[in-house]
């Protein structure tokens, strides 16, 4: 099983730009380490929210509320993605 088989494939976008979000923040030293998590965590619910709302056709209430946890669920993933890809990098660059 693969964090990839649960994201949608147009959303990987949104996990890069949170990844270089998250290295920004970490260049500029305005907040701290252990808050960026959160804080892509929040960015990558926002992003797959104006995704979400974009693409969707809402004919009733059901509709509405399958957008929200799509855009919950989404903005999570590509948020711990980033910061998979993140701690990757991390990792290799230990080793050499």
């Amino acid at each position: 099983m693969d964090i990839m088989d649960y994201i949608r494939p147009e959303l990987i976008i949104a996990a890069l730009v949170l990844y270089f979000v998250g290295e920004g923040l970490k260049q500029s030293r305005i907040v701290k380490d252990e808050y960026i998590p959160a804080i892509l965590g929040i960015c990558g619910i926002v992003l797959c929210g104006l995704w979400v709302f974009a693409t969707s056709d809402f004919s009733d209430f059901q509709d509405v509320v399958l957008a929200v946890f799509t855009t919950f669920v989404q903005g999570i993933l590509v948020a711990g993605l980033s910061t998979y890809v993140n701690q990757i990098i991390k990792q290799n660059r230990k080793k050499k």
